[in-house]
């Protein structure tokens, strides 16, 4: 399930004896796991501080415990401690924390979303942007909403005919459009203000 290295568990070892106190332990936690944000959380962990459903990994000296809610997002995880002249450094590698590709026998919703989430906002984010699935149709078109500084952007309609609509069409098959329900006329924050495109 989770593989921590001799090197990782003569670090936490080293650790644990330093805060000197009995029954200590480290739990490892998935933070926004199936996100572009998924992150983990390693921390000491007393028993009293224990939720009771957390899954616990014997190692040499100490517990790993890991939160129940992680589990599936965690499992394959590798620990290791690596030296390195300047010192060194943990290295936690958790290759499903951030959820699985859905594949073709997953819905149209479901690889939608997935695209838009792990594809699309990261670049969208990059002009301080982003988009919200509001609908997709029984005949494959999509209705997004954008938000941030694609919000009334005057630059939106290109976005989302050249960049948006194009990559779904490309990479999920079943999408047939892709609908902007944005009324831009609200937008505070506008990437390009309208009219200036």
């Amino acid at each position: 399930m989770i593989e921590i290295s001799d090197t990782a568990q003569t670090h936490f070892r080293k650790l644990l004896e330093r805060e000197g106190s009995p029954g200590l332990g480290v739990r490892l936690a998935a933070v926004e796991p199936g996100t572009v944000r998924a992150d983990v959380r390693l921390e000491f962990a007393g028993p009293d501080e224990l939720h009771g459903d957390e899954w616990a990994i014997d190692c040499e000296g100490f517990t790993l415990w890991l939160d129940a809610d992680s589990v599936r997002y965690l499992d394959g995880a590798t620990i290791d401690y690596a030296t390195r002249a300047t010192g060194g450094q943990l290295q936690i590698r958790a290759p499903k924390i951030k959820g699985e590709t859905p594949d073709e026998s997953a819905s149209l919703v479901e690889r939608v979303r997935w695209l838009v989430e792990f594809e699309i906002n990261p670049q969208l984010a990059q002009h301080r942007g982003h988009v919200a699935v509001v609908e997709v149709t029984g005949d494959g078109v999509v209705v997004l909403r954008f938000g941030g500084g694609c919000h009334g952007c005057g630059m939106a309609d290109v976005t989302l005919k050249q960049g948006i609509e194009k990559t779904l069409k490309e990479k999920v098959p079943g999408v047939t459009a892709v609908r902007d329900a944005t009324d831009h006329e609200t937008g505070t924050a506008p990437y390009v203000p309208r009219g200036a495109a």
